[in-house]
């Protein structure tokens, strides 16, 4: 296109030497000669003028479109960027350990461990969801670059924790509530999050009656009711192998060592256990027929027993299997029936009854995800099916509900049995979805048990394994503040007792009225109780306990605790004629309640008279001290209470939730095991 410049625009020229200051005034118009072609009149002054413009590199002519001002166009869709190509799973992998890597030596992120985690977890989640195959190797690089473990290929790796892990991230809010948690929890790189605020506006069905009902009369007919827990049995224990190790896991195996002697065996495995052993089977049959002979059943058997979780030993992963998991199910389940005579043995799965360890998954995943524990529950439903333990309504319940279920007994009372994996803080499953306090369905399941209890006016025992509170090291915040809420609710006219297990030790909890925001007798309402460990592990003796229970209000009018003491099993090797002695540890009314007064022994040793206890503790250290000796049950491995500790454990008597634990506590004396 040829350009013209009109003559009447065109200067006079002059020498550049010549050039002078002077000014120029252009036309008015526009000179229209400049282009042979107009989209609109170039004569006119409203509007600017659009030329028709060709390119003489492309041969195209622009539409009055390009630079119309009344159709500027909001978004180019004619020739965008290109994107990068697709990455495969293994260039995902290496840009992920890349980003990773990053995140850790950017100096950007300065002492934020916290926002380094958060930023790592978003990384892991992405891959997660884009090449799940590619997720367990990443968790092990993750695991190499903060040292978690000395073999991360095999614990978290995709046939260790691996597969779980990238599960769990997939479905997570990496950079939210539960990317905090997982960060502070697994990590240890993040405070952890604040308690939830939990809604209860809808969560009960009906309010808590007002007055209560008239509680039921006791019968004075009293059932001998017997709580085990933590059996823990070791079928892979070698006698004579190292019994103090410190190559990790269970002690007592054929690979246990220790580093001071790695040759040469220091403590010799007595062939009835060790105090940093699980249950040989020799010890097991021991516990076993020690306690019909020392509880009066040989004849009668139990009124029912209870046991509060944790059959398998605690091997690490790569040491388990399902197979391993069933066979310890399958034979321990048998000793009970064959051993302890009639009357039904209710269970609860602990955190090592699973495979992986301490993992369960919720329904609300979905799909495979949401049955891949399955196999487990309908197992355990099977054989205490098998055993006539459980009416088809309540097995039916345990396969659908995580192992979970309901009996009511026909002498009217309701026995609850939680998976309480749903709140311990090592199930991976729990980060997900974490201010839904249940996402499970568990404590949903729970509450309508409990009210349909109330309708009918039963009273129920629940069962489970890991507790709720004490020291709150080993639950969840939120679902055990709302299950602490139900247990408000639901006391004292519908909840009759607790049980819970887990720690190994002899232990209390005691649920107040209002979240504990006053501590009283009048506002204490219901009580669990920890049962003691038959397993050793870790400096503990072996014990068991026996409720005497009324047979109509099914309060707990006397307990009895049984011990053995593990430092005298290595003298049994000698000879074969004597095994392990179990002999009466204590009595609870007498050792605890001798200061209580206006308390007979026809009044229960409810969540009440634990208040005056720890009352009593209050003005009287000495009896902390004999609480704290009982709690290890008699060990001699078992360190004196002192100072801050006094306080600190009165304090964990009266707490059943995390969130009264950490905030009324000191903490770092919950357990008498280091």
């Amino acid at each position: 296109m040829r350009w013209y410049v009109p003559m009447a625009l065109q200067a006079t020229m002059v020498l550049a030497g010549s050039i002078s200051p002077s000014t120029f005034t252009a036309p008015g118009v526009f000179p229209t000669s400049v282009f042979t072609k107009y989209y609109n009149n170039p004569t006119a002054t409203s509007v600017q003028v659009q030329p028709v413009v060709s390119d003489p590199v492309t041969h195209e002519v622009y539409p009055l479109d390009l630079t119309n001002p009344d159709t500027i166009p909001q978004q180019n869709s004619v020739d965008p960027h290109p994107l990068p190509p697709t990455a495969s799973p293994d260039m995902l992998y290496n840009q992920a350990v890349q980003q990773i890597n990053s995140i850790h030596n950017n100096p950007v992120f300065g002492d934020s461990s916290c926002n380094r985690c958060l930023a790592t977890l978003e990384v892991m989640k992405f891959v997660s969801l884009a090449a799940p195959e590619q997720g367990p190797k990443v968790v092990v690089a993750l695991c190499e670059l903060l040292k978690l473990s000395s073999s991360c290929s095999t614990t978290h790796g995709r046939a260790g924790l691996g597969a779980v892990i990238t599960q769990v991230i997939a479905n997570m809010d990496a950079g939210g509530y539960d990317g905090q948690a997982y960060c502070q929890n697994f990590l240890g790189q993040c405070p952890a999050p604040p308690t939830a605020t939990l809604d209860l506006g809808k969560w009960f069905k009906k309010p808590k009656p007002n007055p209560l009902p008239l509680p039921k009369q006791r019968s004075g007919k009293r059932l001998k009711v017997l709580h085990m827990s933590d059996f823990h049995l070791d079928p892979r224990y070698a006698t004579g192998s190292e019994g103090n190790c410190t190559s990790g896991g269970p002690c007592c195996r054929k690979t246990s060592f220790n580093q001071a002697s790695p040759n040469t065996t220091l403590l010799r495995a007595p062939r009835f256990g060790a105090f940093h052993c699980d249950t040989p089977l020799a010890l097991a049959m021991s516990a076993l027929q020690a306690i019909p002979a020392l509880t009066g059943t040989e004849q009668t058997g139990f009124a029912w027993s209870l046991y509060t979780g944790d059959l398998v030993s605690h091997d690490s992963d790569n040491q388990l299997s399902r197979k391993y998991v069933e066979y310890t199910e399958t034979i321990v389940y048998d000793l009970f029936k064959r051993m302890l005579g009639s009357g039904p043995v209710y269970a609860a799965l602990g955190n090592h009854d699973s495979y992986n360890q301490a993992q369960d998954a919720p329904h609300s995943l979905g799909g495979a995800l949401a049955e891949q524990f399955s196999w487990n529950y309908n197992h355990v439903a099977g054989l205490w099916k098998h055993e006539k333990w459980l009416p088809d309504a309540a097995v039916t319940l345990a396969r659908s509900h995580y192992s979970a279920y309901m009996v009511k007994r026909v002498d009217g009372l309701r026995v609850i049995s939680l998976n309480t994996d749903m709140w311990y803080r090592a199930n991976y499953f729990n980060y997900i979805n974490m201010t839904d306090s249940d996402v499970s369905g568990m404590l949903r399941f729970l509450t309508d048990e409990l009210q349909n209890a109330e309708d009918a006016g039963d009273r129920v025992w629940i069962i489970g394994h890991v507790l709720t509170g004490w020291d709150g090291t080993n639950p969840l915040t939120n679902p055990t503040n709302l299950f602490y809420q139900i247990v408000d609710r639901f006391s004292p006219h519908v909840i009759a007792n607790i049980f819970f297990g887990h720690t190994h030790e002899d232990q209390m909890s005691i649920f107040y009225a209002n979240n504990a925001t006053t501590i009283s007798a009048e506002t204490a309402g219901a009580l669990a109780w920890m049962g003691p460990s038959i397993t050793p592990i870790t400096n503990l003796n072996s014990g068991f306990r026996v409720y005497e229970v009324d047979s109509a209000t099914f309060d707990i009018m006397d307990a009895h605790t049984w011990k053995s003491d593990v430092n005298s099993y290595p003298d049994l090797d000698s000879q074969t004629t004597f095994g392990p002695v179990y002999t009466y540890e204590y009595n609870t009314r007498e050792t605890y309640g001798k200061s209580i007064s206006n308390w007979t022994g026809n009044d229960p040793l409810n969540a009440t008279w634990w208040h005056h206890v720890t009352e009593a503790m209050e003005a009287d250290a000495s009896l902390v001290a004999t609480f704290n000796t009982l709690q290890g049950k008699g060990s001699v491995q078992t360190k004196p209470c002192t100072g801050d500790c006094i306080a600190a454990k009165i304090c964990y008597i009266r707490s059943g939730s995390v969130s009264i634990a950490k905030k009324n506590c000191k903490p770092g004396f919950g357990s008498v095991q280091s």
